[in-house]
């Protein structure tokens, strides 16, 4: 790992908490936190400043101190809080990239350039494929919001790697991270007391647990491990997949179906009155799902979730609380309905 290692993002949780792990990794001399906002958690001994990566100060921040690593985390679908809004985040995600990039590009000392990304590049829509590899390009691809941004910062950032082809690049494509600190738009969804769904969707999640994040994160913005590399684009989740369904249970948080345009309406409402970030990429998810594979993380990258999809639900769901009812009571009710539905069908109508 370089000696002088930069953070973006770093006053949202997860950025905090990867700057105060990268400190104690061997070589590693400083460390600096980067963010428009001063952060409301300790970042350990690394050195906070307050800059806009939309602005040019960003190239003489790196100059100035010779950074070699930079870990760029500010790529986020909601605002910080109640700070900005969507055209706030849009503008960090894409123009903010696009000066760090410019700015990377210009200071030779940059070797090493790791970027938070999304399964979200994938999209989600009905005739999508059962699993997505790295290289599967979306059936149909995001036409706004937070994934929209982050195609195009792939995009910038592959354009980046062909002019400093001597800077190692790691792409790093999340599924929807989750844990007692989770604070996206997918945990606050799941914290609600009861879940609108999609009537006739019960889609296929994968998640991956927040420390699982920042470990995945160290290993990319490090010297790669004899064996693997950590240069390249990689899908990042925990083993396995869980239903929507199977997750409202687990939660003890039953689920209210609705026609699709209601469900669209009300994510609308949900927004307007800034209850809930439910945003249509965020339907299209609980509606068709996504499910990527991970054979790249562990074959190439050297990366082994310490937590499944189901097992980082499960740590989220714990610092949650019980939902409206106990999900052991939940789980039986829900198994004796559907035992009594399929002994009214008719024969063979239940394996259809």
């Amino acid at each position: 790992m370089g000696k002088v290692v930069l953070v973006t993002g770093v006053a949202r949780q997860l950025g905090g908490r990867f700057v105060r792990r990268v400190q104690r990794e061997p070589g590693v001399d400083r460390v600096i936190g980067v963010d428009a906002v001063p952060p409301e958690h300790h970042l350990g001994g690394a050195e906070f400043v307050r800059a806009d990566i939309r602005h040019p100060t960003i190239a003489r921040l790196l100059a100035e101190h010779s950074v070699d690593t930079v870990v760029h985390m500010d790529v986020n679908g909601t605002p910080l809080g109640k700070r900005g809004g969507r055209t706030m985040v849009k503008e960090t995600n894409v123009i903010g990239s696009m000066q760090l990039l410019g700015a990377c590009q210009k200071t030779p000392s940059v070797k090493r350039l790791v970027v938070k990304s999304s399964t979200t590049v994938y999209g989600s829509a009905p005739r999508d494929p059962a699993i997505f590899t790295e290289t599967t390009p979306p059936k149909s691809l995001p036409s706004g919001g937070f994934a929209k941004d982050v195609v195009e910062i792939e995009g910038y950032v592959r354009g980046f790697a062909r002019r400093r082809p001597d800077v190692a690049v790691c792409v790093l494509r999340f599924a929807n991270i989750l844990g007692p600190c989770a604070d996206s738009p997918l945990a606050q969804y799941f914290s609600l007391p009861v879940l609108p769904s999609v009537l006739g969707f019960d889609p296929r999640l994968q998640f991956v647990h927040e420390d699982d994040a920042i470990e995945v994160l160290r290993i990319a913005a490090g010297e790669p491990a004899r064996g693997t590399l950590n240069s390249g684009t990689f899908n990042i989740a925990g083993d396995g997949v869980l239903l929507l369904s199977q997750a409202a249970r687990r939660l003890g948080r039953p689920t209210l179906p609705f026609f699709l345009p209601t469900v669209t309406w009300f994510g609308s409402a949900l927004r307007s009155a800034r209850v809930l970030d439910f945003s249509p990429e965020q339907i299209r998810l609980l509606t068709h799902g996504r499910v990527v594979e991970t054979a790249q993380m562990r074959e190439t990258l050297g990366f082994h979730p310490r937590y499944t999809t189901p097992g980082a639900f499960a740590d989220f769901a714990r610092s949650r609380g019980t939902g409206l009812l106990p999900p052991e009571t939940l789980a039986r009710t829900v198994d004796r309905i559907a035992d009594r539905i399929a002994v009214a069908l008719p024969a063979g109508r239940g394996h259809q």
